[in-house]
This record gives C-alpha cells, sequence and structure tokens, in this order.
C-alpha cells in the first residue's frame, strides 16, 4: 500500500522534480545549443523544435528504466536505516536544493552543472543524515565524491585540447584554401564519416541506457560504428552533395530545403540566368557577426550648442513669419456618434453588444486574447539571443565585443554554409544523448520518491523508472529550454568568442568526443564543462588572447565552483531542521 501518511512529501517532490528538469532545459540543454544558435546554424526557434524532438524522444525511446537509487554511488544505502519515508524526505530535500540552486543560477545566467548539482545535493542529504562516514569520499572508480572535484579541471582541459584540434585540422585543410568551396566538397565524405562514427559512438557508449548497446561485444561495436558511418557518408554522396553544390557552387537561390530530397536530380539543374550576379537573392545566409549602427535620438536634455538656434536666427525668423503666424486652432470636441466611428475605423475588430455574445466572444479569443496568449508562451523563442550577446550598439560593452571580433578571421559563407549541416547533425544527437541519459539528474530522485511512496519498501541498488516519469521530465526539459533558455544563451556563444559554423562545428565535436572517451576510463565529465572548454581551445586557435571574453569564463567558473558548497549546504540543512525539529509529545 501507499505511505498516504506522506502524500505530502510526494507531492512536494513531484512538484520540485519538476521545476528541477524545467532549470535543466533553460542552464544545460540552453548550453549545448548556444553554440548552434550563436553561430547562425539554427535560429532559436529551430533548436527549440530540434530539442523537441531529440530530448524528448531520447528520453521517452530510449532513456534508462532503472535508474541507480543513490547517484554516482554518492552515499551508502545503510544511511537511511531501511527507513522508505526517510528515503522520500532525503531526496525530496536534494530536489528542492538543486532545483533551487539551479533556478537561481539560471536568472543569474550562469551556466552550471546540473549533474554536480544533483550530486552535492545528495552528498549534503547523506552528512546531514549519517555524518561524514556516509559519504563516499574518494575516487571509488570514477563514481565518489572526489570525481567531482576532479572533473572541474579535467573537463575543460581535454575539451579545450579535441576542439582546438578539430578546428585546425578543418582550417588548414579547408578554410585557408584557395578554394575553400571546392576542397570542402572534395573532404565532406570524410567530415561526415568520422562525425558520424563519433555520434555513432556518442550513442553506443552513453546515449542508449534502456537498449544496452555498451553491453556489445567489441567486434559487433566496431561494425556498428564503421557500418553506420559509411551509411551516412554515402548518403552524403548521394543527397548532400549535389544539393550543396546546386545552392553554393551554382548560387541557385531558387532552391529550398525539400529539394535536398531530391539527391541526384539536382546535378543538371539549370540555375536562374541571375544566379550569382549583384542583383540576385542569397543563396546562403549571411553566418557574419554582422552589427548595425543605430543613430541615437537627441533628447531635449543632451542637445548640443549648436543644435540650438541663436537669438539672431530666432529673430530673423521671428520677423519672417510673424505676419503669417496663426495661433493654433481651437480643439474641437467630437460628437459620442463620431467618437465612436474613429474607433470603429482605429479597432478593426471591435466589439459591439454584449461582450458575452458569441460573436463577441470569437473576437476576444481570436484576435484578444489569443495573440497575447501566443507572444506570452514563444516569448522565449522569439528572443534575439544575437543581440544580447554581442551587446547594446554604441555602448561600451559592445565596444568590448566588436574590439574581441576584430581579432578572429571569419571566412565566407558559402564554405561556413556547408559545416552548418554538420553542426546541426552534432547538435542534434547531442541533445538526443542528452536527454536519454541526463534527464535522470531530475527524474533519478523523483524515481526513487515514487518508489518508495507507492511500495512503502526501502530502497533497494537500484529503482524502475516508469514510462511516464521519462516523458514527464523530457516534456518539463523542453519547455525549459522554449521559455527561458535564451537567458543563458546570452552569456555563451558570441559572447564568449566569435563563432561561427565552422567553429561551432568544431566545439561540439570536441566536446563530444571529450565525453565519449571520459565515459570509457571512468572520467568525470560534465557536458557544460566540455563545451566551454571547446570554445576556449577554438577561440586560442585565432593566435590573439584578446579574441576570448576573459571575464565571461570567470563569471562562469565561479558558478561551477559555489555549486557544490552552496548546493550540498543548502540540501543538508534543510533535511536537518526537518529531521530534529521539536515535536509536539504524543499522548
Amino acid at each position: 500500500m501507499p505511505l498516504h501518511q506522506f502524500d505530502y512529501i510526494f507531492a512536494i517532490g513531484t512538484i520540485f522534480a519538476a521545476l528541477d528538469a524545467f532549470m535543466i532545459g533553460a542552464n544545460d540543454v540552453a548550453n549545448s545549443f548556444a553554440t548552434s544558435v550563436s553561430s547562425r546554424s539554427l535560429t532559436l526557434r529551430q533548436a527549440c523544435l530540434a530539442a523537441a524532438l531529440c530530448e524528448f524522444g531520447g528520453a521517452v525511446l530510449v532513456g534508462a528504466r532503472v535508474s541507480g537509487t543513490i547517484k554516482n554511488n554518492i552515499i551508502n544505502l545503510s544511511t537511511f536505516h531501511d527507513d522508505a519515508g526517510l528515503q522520500m524526505l532525503a531526496f525530496t530535500c536534494a530536489l528542492v536544493a538543486s532545483s533551487s540552486f539551479l533556478t537561481l543560477a539560471t536568472r543569474m545566467a550562469w551556466p552550471v552543472s546540473t549533474t554536480y548539482s544533483i550530486v552535492s545535493a545528495i552528498a549534503g542529504v547523506g552528512v546531514a543524515v549519517g555524518g561524514t562516514d556516509a559519504v563516499i569520499w574518494g575516487w571509488n572508480g570514477g563514481k565518489g565524491l572526489a570525481t567531482i572535484f576532479a572533473g572541474l579541471l579535467i573537463a575543460p582541459s581535454i575539451a579545450a585540447c579535441f576542439g582546438a584540434a578539430v578546428y585546425l585540422i578543418t582550417k588548414f585543410v579547408i578554410l585557408v584554401r584557395k578554394d575553400p568551396v571546392k576542397t570542402g566538397l572534395v573532404f565532406s565524405p570524410f567530415y561526415f564519416f568520422v562525425v558520424a562514427a563519433v555520434l555513432t559512438m556518442s550513442i553506443v557508449y552513453k546515449g542508449a541506457p534502456s537498449l544496452h548497446l555498451d553491453k556489445l561485444s567489441d567486434g559487433s561495436t566496431v561494425a556498428a560504428i564503421v557500418g553506420t558511418a559509411a551509411v551516412v557518408s554515402l548518403l552524403s554522396l548521394i543527397f548532400w552533395m549535389p544539393y550543396v553544390r546546386a545552392k553554393v557552387v551554382k548560387k541557385d537561390y531558387t532552391i529550398r530545403w525539400y529539394h535536398f530530397f531530391m539527391g541526384p536530380l539536382l546535378w543538371n539543374r539549370e540555375p536562374p540566368a541571375d544566379a550569382g550576379t549583384a542583383t540576385a537573392a542569397a543563396h546562403v545566409p549571411d553566418y557574419r557577426v554582422v552589427r548595425e549602427e543605430h543613430v541615437q535620438p537627441v533628447h531635449k536634455d543632451e542637445e548640443t550648442p549648436a543644435a540650438r538656434p541663436t537669438e539672431s536666427e530666432r529673430g530673423s525668423v521671428e520677423e519672417k513669419v510673424g505676419s503669417e503666424f496663426h495661433p493654433p486652432a481651437p480643439v474641437r470636441h467630437h460628437s459620442r456618434l463620431a467618437e465612436e466611428i474613429e474607433r470603429k475605423d482605429l479597432d478593426p475588430h471591435p466589439i459591439e453588444g454584449a461582450w458575452i455574445e458569441p460573436k463577441n466572444l470569437y473576437i476576444i479569443f481570436r484576435y484578444k486574447a489569443g495573440p497575447f496568449v501566443w507572444k506570452l508562451f514563444t516569448h522565449g523563442s522569439s528572443v534575439d539571443v544575437h543581440a544580447l550577446q554581442t551587446g547594446k550598439s554604441g555602448s561600451r560593452d559592445a565596444e568590448r565585443q566588436n574590439d574581441m571580433y576584430a581579432r578572429a578571421k571569419q571566412y565566407g559563407n558559402e564554405t561556413e554554409h556547408m559545416f552548418s549541416f554538420l553542426q546541426v547533425m552534432t547538435a542534434c544527437t547531442a541533445s538526443f544523448a542528452h536527454g536519454s541519459n541526463d534527464v535522470s539528474n531530475a527524474i533519478g530522485p523523483f524515481a526513487a520518491i515514487y518508489e518508495a511512496w507507492s511500495t512503502a519498501q526501502p530502497l533497494g541498488k537500484n529503482t524502475p523508472v516508469p514510462v511516464w516519469i521519462l516523458a514527464f521530465g523530457g516534456a518539463m526539459i523542453v519547455i525549459g529550454l522554449a521559455t527561458y533558455g535564451y537567458n543563458i544563451m546570452a552569456i555563451l556563444g558570441n559572447r564568449l568568442t566569435l563563432h561561427s559554423p565552422s567553429r561551432g562545428f568544431s566545439m561540439e565535436l570536441g566536446a563530444a568526443i571529450t565525453v565519449i572517451l571520459a565515459s570509457q576510463y571512468g572520467i568525470p565529465v560534465s557536458t557544460t564543462m566540455c563545451i566551454t572548454g571547446s570554445t576556449l581551445g577554438v577561440a586560442l586557435c585565432n593566435g590573439d588572447i584578446k579574441a576570448f571574453n576573459w571575464r565571461s569564463l570567470a563569471w562562469i567558473i565561479s558558478g561551477w565552483i559555489l555549486t557544490i558548497p552552496v548546493v550540498s549546504t543548502l540540501a543538508g540543512c534543510l533535511i536537518g531542521i526537518i529531521i530534529n525539529a521539536p515535536r509536539l509529545p504524543t499522548a
């Protein structure tokens, strides 16, 4: 029978599990897609749609059906003395502390590690309940608490090296060539093969827990990786190459996304007669970091002396127009009928009669409340992230950003356009793996709460995770990104360094390689730290340390460091106060 006496704990745990998943979407997933949005490979709305499909699909289709009760073996099960109610309370307090800190961090634009947040919360709960001996402080095969501190240095460093390596290879093999577009087309099958192989390894080793692909034999794993990469490379030759050739080489601006599926039929497609001319429409997007200068209006109080007329000028004007001066016409009061006609002219959908009438209700919901509600729910996906990253035009912040951009070379849009496909493919696969694996940061503790509440039995080593909990967590992650993810994106991307599809692709691939290698060798890493480190590595390839925003990096690292003591202390104090609170004497 369920522990109905603890229904309130289950309800509180449900609320804060939803908040935790929401903030994972607004912070962690936004961090992952910030590179693609900043590079202009995806718009913010497209990124939200991609995350909705990949994060939710990864969570529901191949998400872990069994979750470790004690995240990363941070605390011992014996700490709770086989008390199901105490276990419910412990994981609820952990979710309250973790979600509260993530809310604060997201509001303050701190890209923090959501994994470190929940692990620190569970560690704090363990110390409060069982003392310092309840926590596994050592390395413990890559699963102890010491891994948290090691990961702060390991993840960004390794990712920076891989990100820089990928970008330098791309730079000297393609970008700086005399004809980079032709060179890029020649090497594209190789790039698709390598990227597909890396992404397949990401799914096999980390991104499909319920399929147990990591349990395959070495031969089967190699065959799956090489076979998938070969198929993707072949498909790029059949569909991608003729599509890009028609769009980039032939400059056919009439090509649309659905022409991609025509494949070989595009080889002989004739471009418009004016293709490539100055009057023709743009055939590829503009990926450059373009800044428009806006003329600031001069207010009356800020009017310059040159703008004020002199005494002689005012006198001559008065002499010239004095005889022709007419006082303003008196204000005529419109009749009630005239006001009604004017109001109807201004409002194309006026309400006539009682508002409760069916036709007026339709007008209210269709033309009044409808647009407001739509704007309210789509605001998060329509924010201009690029303007937030580059700063307000004319401000000192914008000047610093412009100086940073000037130190990084921007390559042609046609060359960059080829890398946008690889970047989107990398981002979507990483999102799928994130949804299938990291969604457990929120639903893992919640699954433990539900299991203890519904069975009234103490938790075992592993906890079954119902599909509805995976769907619940995946949905909240997507909503978090779509409504508030822009606030984290504003501090990343072009805020850190100049972004472009080739750079963004290198950053994401470098981070993916780091996560794969780390998962195989038991090294603790965070995807948040990996993408930040990879961004730094690519930025240093510009050959100028001022091509990177070190001030923003310091702000981000401070958030990483504060996560551990703040969340663990908050969780420990919360459960400590509750279990040691004074109680009324029993009769």
